[in-house]
């Protein structure tokens, strides 16, 4: 963006039910003409002449509905890590710059993967139950230590998993856009592609899902990935192994990871993100053994409202002082520039 500061900044915050915390922190920066408020229905009477838009309702499409209206924005800042539901032919043509909330949701989300694994190893579902039962049934667990996990998606969400993991002795592998020996967090990471339902040619991305007895899915929504965790690829994953989503749930086809767990290819999926959310009452994912369902909240721990306002306000600050804003997306490619 242009190092001009620009003067009297109009700053509109797209809110759902709950308005930023602290708002304060923003609405008090010098340059900041106006600030307004407004749900998904009223954007379009309120967008035009911003020059600033906070997208603080999560996963909103309104944006899109409203574009018409952005006669003179210039930046947009997500208060979520993944920008999929910003990422429109409009928006992405344009000149506006839009920025994430990187750095927010990394090390919950790495813990709460951490969490799910020790839950499937040392079988705390089961546990519970049983509990709840008064029932007393000595069983046997796994190891975590010198278990194979690959994570496909190494941005930062993916290599704070990476390192969490590592830590308990698993051996890390990860599944990015580009291939590589070297990783500081992964130590190699195969080129992410589509297996071919029926197809005996293994490439190295097949032949890390062969390795893996658990997959994480924390790959970004793109064109590229959605869709990508299907039959064929459940089929190239080891036998009984698992399967962890906290990327995006149309990352997943669900109807074949059902099927997968049905047929006992899949011992278990731990899914905090889905294709419909909430989660259908009806779906089979409720109650299929070795399930673990959440409500899309791996990355929201105590605190975290305020701290993507602190973060928003810093950004602000730089938008108004002409400086480099933090976390700008590659919108070509959906994904945060940078290391």
């Amino acid at each position: 963006m242009s190092s001009q500061p620009p003067h009297n900044v109009d700053l509109v915050v797209l809110h759902g039910a709950d308005l930023p915390p602290g708002r304060e922190r923003f609405e008090d920066v010098p340059g900041v003409a106006s600030v307004r408020y407004a749900t998904a229905d009223a954007l379009p009477d309120v967008l035009p002449g911003a020059q600033a838009l906070f997208v603080w309702e999560l996963f909103s499409e309104a944006v899109t509905a409203a574009w018409a209206k952005a006669d003179a924005l210039r930046w947009i800042h997500a208060a979520t890590a993944g920008v999929d539901n910003l990422m429109f032919p409009g928006l992405v043509g344009s000149d506006v710059v839009v920025t994430n909330s990187r750095g927010v949701f990394d090390e919950p989300i790495a813990e709460y993967v951490l969490g799910t694994v020790l839950a499937f190893a040392k079988d705390l579902p089961t546990t519970l139950d049983l509990q709840r039962r008064r029932t007393w049934r000595h069983r046997e667990t796994e190891r975590v230590g010198g278990r194979h996990v690959l994570v496909i998606g190494t941005g930062p969400i993916g290599r704070a998993i990476a390192r969490r993991l590592a830590a308990v002795g698993m051996t890390v592998e990860g599944a990015g856009r580009t291939a590589r020996s070297d990783d500081p967090d992964f130590g190699t990471v195969v080129a992410t592609e589509r297996p071919v339902a029926g197809s005996a040619a293994a490439g190295p991305f097949a032949a890390a899902l062969g390795r893996a007895d658990y997959v994480v899915l924390a790959a970004p929504l793109t064109p590229g990935t959605r869709g990508l965790a299907d039959a064929a690829l459940f089929a190239r994953m080891r036998p009984g192994a698992r399967l962890i989503n906290v990327g995006r749930g149309q990352l997943v086809v669900e109807r074949d990871l059902v099927d997968a767990l049905r047929s006992g290819r899949l011992a278990g999926a731990g899914l905090d993100v889905f294709e419909t959310e909430p989660l259908p009452a009806d779906s089979p994912l409720w109650e299929l053994p070795g399930v673990i369902v959440s409500p899309h909240m791996s990355g929201d721990v105590v605190g975290w409202r305020d701290e993507l306002v602190t973060l928003f306000a810093d950004n602000l600050r730089r938008f108004v002082g002409g400086r480099e804003l933090r976390n700008v997306v590659d919108k070509r490619r959906g994904y945060v520039s940078g290391p």
